[in-house]
């Protein structure tokens, strides 16, 4: 019994290994194409609270907190809301409240908190969206 070689039975697996390397390869380059194409379209919001001052007097209604902050997202941050320990607080409006990617050392003054010494305060920054774009926990000073 002679057994009969047939090109023709190898043909149909090479060309099934062909295509799917060459839809391996095609997806590969597309997905790296979306990933580029993507990344210039989204940028991270990120506050750096580099410093903060507790002012005023203890225990009166007159305190603030003063905070200087860094934007070190890569993307525009417009501050909406400001929370201590959980407590929607107003701020001053001494900025206009946005900060371009890389600006230092922007004051932004919480008003009418009461602190009392040797604390610690939880501060909490959102932008326009919602999202928290940036967070400390000073502690007032001692007496």
């Amino acid at each position: 019994m002679k057994i009969l070689r047939s090109k023709k039975a190898l043909s149909p697996v090479v060309a099934s290994i062909i295509l799917i390397a060459v839809t391996v390869a095609v997806s590969i380059a597309v997905a790296a194409w979306m990933g580029a194409l993507t990344i210039g379209f989204m940028g991270s919001s990120s506050i750096t609270i580099t410093d903060y001052h507790f002012g005023g007097t203890s225990g009166s209604t007159t305190n603030n907190i003063t905070i200087i902050m860094k934007n070190t997202g890569t993307k525009q941050v417009i501050i909406s809301n400001v929370k201590v320990n959980n407590v929607v607080k107003t701020f001053s409006d001494t900025f206009s409240h946005t900060l371009n990617p890389g600006v230092t050392n922007q004051t932004l003054t919480i008003i009418n908190v009461v602190w009392s010494n040797g604390n610690p305060y939880k501060i909490d920054l959102y932008d326009s969206s919602g999202a928290l774009v940036g967070s400390t926990q000073p502690t007032a000073p001692g007496t």
